[in-house]
């Protein structure tokens, strides 16, 4: 099969679809693959290291995105449009829930695209969505400490703190990937950390990795107001398969919050879950909404393409192979791959984004 990767264009979007190592295995496999020029410099990748592992170097993105499966990070952007089209396999992190005009052109240019994101397991778990929710919970906490300096508009405290001064304390929603490894991240600088989940048994879980060093608590409405005023950094760490992320924290709450605060949405590509925040960028990645200070960059693993890339490659390396090498029946021959599924001939398939835009489910 030949395979397209293009280089990203979303704001510092430094990660690629494939590193040279699985453009190796893919050459190996008897596969073509077209690079395009300079899509691996943002993560420490030359067109030299492609070249060398089998691929063509292509200098322009339609030569890229032309071919049979097309390999990204993130979803199309407004400018790519036009290099969708009908019978082609589109593998990348899609969010459709939160982006009704992407699902509507998908629809309309009759591409197969399938999402990183929803690819699932038996057990429920989401083996493409892992090793950048990881990501995205370590960086989450790294961005928070920082927006918390004075001198980018924070109330000037160290999470840490020092002997004789309370260290900060960080509240995060949800207790899944990103609020776990949020969590791992915000007891090694020494701050006060609060979990909030619907789900006993993960919190269950929690106390058996995080002892007394967290305090899990139920999520509920109550709960929620009563944490969040008092956090020095509040993380939004919800996830719905499929779907908009609920509105945890709405305007009131925020404003009851301390002047300089800061809030970071990991769950900002399915919508967010705090009512005041909306997406940033990595060139702007921050604003200031009733005094706290808000961080909603969508693609915050491309902060550290050069790790992000490798362990992304690792999770979807096999899933990639087995497209090359059989096309669609590999929905048929692999089940977790076939949920990825969200858009195909021209069908919204995807059950928790037809929930989401029922209209659209109507179209043919």
């Amino acid at each position: 099969m030949q395979i397209g990767v293009p280089k990203e264009t979303k704001d510092q979007e430094f990660r690629v679809g494939l590193s040279p190592t699985s453009v190796r295995v893919l050459k190996d496999n008897g596969h073509a693959i077209f690079v395009e020029t300079a899509a691996g410099m943002g993560a420490g990748f030359t067109d030299m290291d492609y070249v060398q592992a089998g691929a063509t170097i292509v200098a322009t993105p339609d030569e890229a995105w032309k071919q049979e499966l097309v390999i990204k990070v993130k979803e199309p952007l407004t400018a790519e449009y036009r290099f969708l089209q009908k019978g082609q396999l589109l593998f990348t992190y899609l969010h459709l829930a939160a982006d009704r005009v992407l699902t509507e052109h998908l629809i309309d240019c009759g591409v197969t695209a399938i999402a990183y994101e929803t690819v699932e397991l038996p057990n429920r778990t989401l083996p493409l969505l892992t090793p950048m929710s990881i990501i995205a919970g370590r960086l989450s906490v790294q961005f928070g400490s920082r927006y918390l300096e004075r001198q980018q508009g924070g109330r000037g405290v160290l999470l840490g703190g020092v002997p004789g001064v309370r260290s900060g304390r960080v509240v995060i929603l949800g207790g899944g990937v990103v609020g776990t490894e949020a969590a791992k991240m915000a007891i090694g600088m020494g701050a006060q950390v609060q979990i909030l989940d619907i789900n006993i048994e993960r919190l269950a879980f929690l106390e058996t990795l995080f002892g007394s060093r967290v305090e899990l608590l139920y999520s509920s409405t109550p709960q929620v107001e009563a944490v969040v005023p008092d956090a020095d950094l509040l993380i939004g760490a919800v996830l719905v398969p499929g779907r908009r992320a609920p509105i945890l924290v709405n305007r009131s709450l925020v404003e009851q919050m301390r002047p300089g605060s800061v809030i970071i949405d990991v769950a900002v590509d399915q919508g967010g879950c705090i009512e005041t925040l909306h997406p940033t960028s990595h060139t702007h990645p921050i604003y200031v909404e009733a005094g706290v200070v808000h961080c909603g960059v969508p693609n915050m693993p491309g902060a550290v393409p050069w790790t992000a890339t490798q362990a992304l490659n690792n999770s979807t390396l096999p899933y990639v192979l087995k497209l090359a090498n059989h096309g669609m029946k590999a929905l048929e021959m692999d089940e977790p791959l076939s949920k990825g599924l969200n858009v195909d001939s021209h069908r919204l398939v995807h059950p928790a984004v037809r929930d989401v835009f029922p209209d659209l489910a109507q179209s043919i």
